[in-house]
């Protein structure tokens, strides 16, 4: 009876030796007598206790690496200060093992020195527009070298770019100056544009007095009128400040002046008339 307890609890350690269970998500590698074997692969699996061994388990899902800031210097000799993240997950957990000692910090390196080579190919001006761009390239170059690695770099993201303080307060008064160049040239076209919106409304209404002078000579009369009338209401307004000057007006001059103009809207509208009539 004895034996056979033994023979049962052998059985059941040795079962309990050889049973590995792997969380879904991760993988390990297994290697018997010191050479690589097969991958486990999540769920229940049983290896050969003694002769196999389980040399890595690690997760298949996506992770971060975070770049640390780095000086890097651009094109234009201006130094910054650049750090970043770098998502990427293992495709061949076989290769990630034994193609890399430490897969993390090779990575690290890795994005540092593209990080530096891609930046200082730059002016500051353009890294900081082109901030995509950079990301980008740094993930075709990265997945380029990584993929031997067993690797796959899935986004770059450049979180801040950080210029020294003396470009950061001159970038912000060359800001300051373009916003005041920009108000400075909308206000500019405002006037423009209110003046040509007078002069077209000064245009039409002298086109309506030259066709009603026209039409009705009457109407030079009328105006006649109006314009004493206007110029009687300005001298009583001016006599009635108490820092008024006296100003004397030739009557002749004004309406002379008056005719002038009459005459000159009456003849262009006849001129007019007479080309639409041809």
């Amino acid at each position: 009876m004895e034996p056979l307890i033994a023979i049962v609890l052998a059985l059941l350690g040795y079962a309990l030796g050889s049973a590995k269970i792997i969380n879904e998500g991760n993988e390990a590698l297994v290697e018997r007598l010191g050479r690589y074997h097969r991958k486990l692969t999540p769920g229940l699996n049983f290896i050969v206790p003694l002769v196999d061994s389980i040399v890595m388990e690690d997760t298949t899902r996506e992770q971060i690496l975070d770049i640390k800031p780095q000086n890097v210097i651009t094109k234009d000799n201006v130094y910054l200060e650049v750090d970043g993240v770098v998502n990427w997950r293992i495709t061949n957990m076989e290769k990630s093992f034994y193609k890399i000692d430490d897969i993390q910090q090779a990575l690290a390196t890795l994005a540092q020195v593209e990080l530096r080579a891609n930046i200082a190919d730059r002016t500051l001006a353009q890294t900081i527009a082109s901030r995509n761009e950079v990301n980008q390239a740094l993930l075709r170059v990265l997945n380029d070298t990584s993929a031997e690695w067993g690797v796959q770099i899935i986004r770059v993201d450049i979180q801040s770019i950080t210029p020294p303080e003396s470009v950061q307060k001159s970038m912000a008064e060359q800001q300051s100056a373009e916003i005041r160049k920009q108000a400075a040239i909308t206000t500019a076209e405002g006037e423009r544009q209110a003046a040509i919106k007078r002069a077209e409304a000064t245009k039409e209404s002298i086109q309506i007095l030259s066709q009603a002078i026209t039409s009705k000579p009457e109407t030079k009369e009328i105006l006649k009128y109006l314009v004493a009338q206007e110029h009687l209401e300005a001298s009583q307004k001016l006599s009635a400040s108490q820092n008024a000057k006296i100003v004397f007006l030739n009557p002749a001059l004004t309406e002379g002046a008056l005719d002038q103009m009459i005459g000159e809207a009456a003849s262009h509208e006849i001129e007019n008339n007479g080309s639409e009539k041809g």
